[in-house]
């Protein structure tokens, strides 16, 4: 006898996600799911699953969104900061650079991870790339050479 999986139902049908939820959740480098697993196990390497809920976490394509959003957000705050400085007291440029370059290496890799984190909960609130089973987008495979 032949058995055939049943098909999942469409996204329409699933129930929703909690968007919010899922972003603080990545904020906070835990699994989107269940709110108390590692989000990652490395760095800025995510979890193929989850440690507490086993929820597949291998789906998320972050790729350059992250630094690119946590470019954006450290940019504004140290231009506005030196900006209003120089404006202000017009320190030495030794000061601004004592000043100004750790701040900006800190808080690039302060945010980096958190700012992934959120993108991560955002792609699986939305079912994005796999995490929405079978309306999932196929990973193609590279092209051969």
């Amino acid at each position: 006898m032949i058995e055939f999986d049943t098909p999942t139902p469409p996204a329409e049908e699933l129930p929703r996600r909690d968007i919010k939820m899922a972003l603080l959740r990545g904020w906070r480098q835990t699994c989107p799911a269940c709110g108390t697993g590692a989000l990652y196990h490395k760095f800025l390497k995510v979890s193929d699953t989850c440690p507490a809920c086993a929820e597949e976490l291998h789906h998320q394509r972050a790729d350059d969104a992250p630094p690119y959003f946590t470019m954006v957000i450290v940019g504004h705050v140290v231009i506005a900061g030196v900006l209003l400085l120089e404006r202000n007291i017009a320190p030495p440029t030794w000061v601004h650079m004592a000043l100004w370059l750790p701040l900006t290496v800190g808080l690039s890799l302060w945010l980096l991870p958190r700012v992934k984190g959120a993108l991560v909960g955002l792609q699986w609130a939305l079912r994005m790339h796999g995490f929405g089973g079978a309306t999932d987008d196929p990973v193609p495979d590279p092209p051969t050479r």
